[in-house]
């Protein structure tokens, strides 16, 4: 005699449909954090993309921006970088910001310094991770509203950011 009651264990069928369900609510999950913190994913992104969301069509000058950095960097984990901009820091004329932007990591602002009469000098020293060979942008916002900024190409050898961490 046989019993037409269901088997109490799932079938193969049911557990692969679960298994492909929590896959994608995973995998959605991933794409929100991703979304949520604005990253590009490692896309190449020009100057214009990269400044335009601080500087919203704001007067931007490409001088008295200085970055230090070495051209070759073997891992793209600790890479030092100074940053120096021209000006007299004093109560009229001053620099409010400074902006570190990355061409190509999975988040374009790097770091932002905020800056004013009481630094002395508008000058920075820090290291940054770069994924990969790309381009870093030193945006700085004087106490007049207009922008400044320097540009330098780093080639990275080992890359940092893999995880887009």
């Amino acid at each position: 005699m046989t019993s037409l009651t269901p088997s109490p264990t799932p079938s193969r069928r049911r557990w692969l449909q679960h298994s492909a369900s929590l896959g994608l609510a995973w995998a959605s999950l991933q794409a929100h954090t991703a979304w949520a913190q604005k990253m590009e994913s490692g896309q190449l992104q020009t100057l214009a993309q990269m400044i335009e969301p601080i500087t919203q069509g704001a007067k931007v000058v490409q001088q008295d921006v200085t970055i230090t950095a070495p051209i070759l960097a073997d891992n793209g984990s600790l890479v030092p970088l100074g940053v120096q901009v021209q000006s007299p820091m004093t109560a009229q004329d001053h620099v409010t910001h400074l902006y570190l932007l990355s061409q190509r990591n999975p988040v374009t602002r790097m770091a932002v310094f905020h800056m004013g009469p009481w630094n002395g000098r508008a000058e920075i020293n820090t290291r940054v991770r770069l994924a990969g060979t790309q381009a870093v942008v030193a945006l700085a916002r004087l106490s007049s509203g207009e922008f400044r900024y320097g540009m330098m190409d780093i080639i990275v050898t080992e890359s940092a950011c893999v995880d887009a961490s």
